[in-house]
Order: structure tokens, then C-alpha cells, then sequence
């Protein structure tokens, strides 16, 4: 029953634009939207009248298998968590425990109505891997710095021929997971190795993703060693490349944002994170849309998040951006949709049974509001018209099994620590 058109009906429908659809509609495999005569030739028809068929979420910025972290070292700054919670117990981290953090985060995203995640971890080639078989999309960005990792111990020389390899060589399932390349950030990678990162992006088209001014005293260290501020100081050394993805983008001058815009760069607005790790500075939308960059939503890892859920993300977005500039028509429930469901061409269905989606008013005029402020329950998601869960049950994950997976992964993980 995959790979070809469903038909839904008596549904309610959500597009990008937030506008609440009833009907009969034909999903079609390439992301289409059609009305339903009723007499077209399907793979499958489903009654939509207790179900809200919506465009799938987006995760612009992922550390997946770090579901593997999640819910340790709470209650502490960001760098007392990477130093004394995080970096020791991944010099312990191997290709299986990857593998099982990362198909555990996979079967959250699916589960919680997300189809697409740009992810940065170690051991890209069993991240891409694990994406392919779970039939979610992904930007898998294998992580550069310039100190040894549990992918590359040899360092960043190691890290970017690896990446240019795996890169030339394309993903298990290209048609839906691709590889690309992170640069941790500013302070990690020396201006020799994000150039050279850089000229991989132009030479072979692939995607550059960098953490890019998460904290003050990243911006401030930057300005005292360069004189400039992180993104002007990776603009002058010619580091952007089309669409590069700049994670978090929480201390950010006016200045940095139009140069962000004149590369079509993607700020990836991470609230959850940012909040949790008290970062102190937040991403400023309205400023950001006015200088014309684009938006996109992430949760960062699941043990700064403790979640990957991006229903739970765009309800956090919203809520810190009217409570940081004052101002409750910021984010309403139309634009954080397009928001949080950006460049979705995926559709997953809602339970409207669910009574986080009551009421529903009339003409429906509630849900979208009801499912971003209160939450529900995902019943189906399809991608190219494959069913990758159907009727609450994930398909192409064993959940239980991969949550078993992950509890030994866990135990064995901190075996030695």
C-alpha cells in the first residue's frame, strides 16, 4: 500500500498557509494536494472524519543520537554540561551506541509528526544509515573540529577526507538522506579548516551547517580575537556557501543579519535549547524576517531539548518571541506553521479524538491553534507516499525494540565513566 496516492475523506486539511481545508483530498507520493472525486485509482482509502491531515514538521538542527545524553547532567550552564556531563562520556562513544541513539531519535521524530532533520553527530555514515532504513529524511553533517573525535581521532584532516568521500560516494537512499558538512563553530575550527570545509560545499554542492553565536561569550571571544563578531568574521574569510544553516543565532548584530540574507543562509531558531542552557540571548524574529533572512525551527540534541517533538518547539518559539519583544501578534498560529512545517513536501495525519484538539469550533476555526498550544497525537505519516506509520503504529521502526536498544546502549555507554 506505499508509494502511490491515498485518498482521505471527510477530513479537515492544514497546508503551509494554515488555513483549515474539509473534504475529500488525494495525497499524492510527490507531495501534491488534489480535491477527490471519489472514483481515482488509490493505493488506499482512509476515513478522515476523526483525523487532521496537516504538512509535516521540519528539525533544522539535530544532534539525533544524543537521545543517547538525554535528561543528564541537568540543572547546569552550557559549558560546565559540555565539560563535565557531555565530552567525557562521548570519548566512550562508538559506531553501535551511535546507531542505537540515533534510531531510538528516529522513531521519536516519526512518532511526534516530523519527516526531515539536519543533524550533526559522529559516525555520519550510521546516522545515514539509520535515516535511510527509518524512510524520514536528512541532512547528515558529519561534525568538524579541530580535536580528535570518536568519528575522526586523527582530526579535522581526517574528519573533512572522510566527509568528501562519504559525500561522493551519496547516502544509502539518496533520494531522501544526503550528506553534508558541520563545522562545529567558530571557536573549534580553525579558519584553515572551515575554509577548506567551505571550498568542499562549492566543490561538491553540499550543505554547510555551523553553531553560529549560541552564547555572549562566544561573541565576545570571537570580537576580542578577530575584531568582528562570529558571522562577520565567517564572512570575511569567505566561509558561506548557498544555504549554509547557522544553528541558533541567539546574540546577533543587524549587520550579521544581512549578511546572512545576502547568503541565503537559514537561522535556525532553537528556543528550547537555548532556554534550558540559560544562553540568555534568544533569536530576534521579527528582526531577523525584517532583514530578510529565512527562518527555519530546530530543537538541537534531545540532552540539551530532552525532546526532539517540534509541535512542543513551535509552541516555544512562539511564546518566547511576543514574551521577548512585548508583543502578541509576533508568531501567531498561521505563521508559526509555516514556520515550524517550512519546505515540508510530507503529510502527517492527527487524532482529532484526541481532547487536546477540543474544542474545535466552528468551521474548525480552533485546531491549528489547539494542536500547536496544547498538543496531539499522530496517527500516520507519509513521505513520497510511503506510510511510515499508520493508525499510531510506527512501521518502519520496531519502537519497542529500539527502545530496548537503546536502555543497553545507555547502560553500556556509561559502563566506564
Amino acid at each position: 500500500m506505499d508509494g502511490g496516492t491515498r485518498r482521505i475523506t471527510g477530513t479537515r486539511l492544514i497546508d503551509h498557509d494554515g488555513a483549515v481545508q474539509q473534504g475529500d483530498f488525494l495525497l499524492h507520493p510527490d507531495g501534491a494536494l488534489s480535491p477527490s472525486k471519489g472514483d481515482e485509482d488509490v493505493v488506499e482509502s482512509i476515513d478522515g472524519s476523526m483525523r487532521l491531515v496537516t504538512r509535516s514538521f521540519q528539525n533544522w538542527h539535530t544532534h539525533l543520537a544524543m537521545v543517547l545524553n538525554k535528561s543528564m547532567g541537568e540543572a547546569l550552564p552550557l559549558m560546565e554540561w559540555l565539560e563535565t556531563a557531555v565530552f567525557p562520556v562521548e570519548s566512550n562513544l562508538t559506531a553501535g551506541f551511535v546507531e542505537a541513539g540515533t534510531r531510538a531519535a528516529a522513531a521519536e521524530i516519526i512518532a511526534t509528526g516530523t519527516t526531515f532533520a539536519c543533524d550533526m553527530y559522529y559516525h555520519p555514515d550510521v546516522v545515514a544509515q539509520t535515516l535511510a532504513e527509518s524512510g524520514v529524511r536528512g541532512t547528515v553533517c558529519g561534525p568538524i573540529t579541530e580535536f580528535p573525535t570518536p568519528s575522526y581521532p586523527e582530526g579535522p584532516g581526517q574528519a573533512l577526507s572522510t566527509m568528501e568521500r562519504l559525500i561522493a560516494e551519496g547516502s544509502p537512499r539518496p533520494e531522501r538522506v544526503e550528506y553534508g558538512i558541520g563545522t562545529h563553530s567558530v571557536y573549534t575550527c580553525s579558519e584553515e579548516t572551515l575554509k577548506k570545509a567551505s571550498e568542499i560545499s562549492r566543490n561538491t554542492g553540499c550543505t554547510l551547517s555551523i553553531h553560529t553565536s549560541e552564547t555572549r561569550k562566544e561573541v565576545a571571544d570571537c570580537h576580542a580575537e578577530h575584531g568582528m563578531y562570529p558571522i562577520e568574521y565567517l564572512d570575511s574569510i569567505d566561509y558561506f556557501t548557498e544555504g549554509t544553516v547557522c544553528a541558533h543565532c541567539g546574540w546577533v548584530t543587524k549587520k550579521e543579519m544581512r549578511i546572512l540574507a545576502g547568503h541565503h543562509a537559514h537561522a535556525v531558531h532553537c528556543p528550547v535549547s537555548n532556554q534550558k542552557l540559560a544562553c540568555g540571548g534568544t533569536m530576534s524574529y521579527p528582526a531577523m524576517r525584517e532583514a530578510g533572512v529565512d527562518v527555519r525551527l530546530g530543537t538541537d540534541g534531545a540532552a540539551s531539548n530532552n525532546a526532539l517533538d517540534m509541535r512542543a518547539e513551535a509552541k516555544a518559539a512562539s511564546l518566547v518571541q511576543r514574551h521577548d519583544h512585548w508583543d502578541a501578534r509576533i508568531l501567531d498560529p498561521s505563521e508559526t506553521w509555516r514556520l515550524a512545517t517550512n519546505g515540508s513536501t510530507d503529510w502527517v495525519t492527527w487524532d482529532l479524538d484526541d481532547i487536546r484538539m477540543r474544542p474545535w469550533g466552528r468551521d474548525s476555526r480552533r485546531v491549528l491553534a489547539n494542536l500547536i498550544y496544547s498538543g496531539g497525537r499522530v496517527l500516520d505519516v507519509f513521505v513520497d507516499g510511503e506510510a511510515l506509520r499508520r493508525d499510531g503504529t510506527t512501521l518502519t521502526i520496531d519502537e519497542r525494540a529500539a527502545a530496548s536498544a537503546l536502555e543497553d546502549a545507555v547502560t553500556e555507554y556509561y559502563a566506564d565513566i
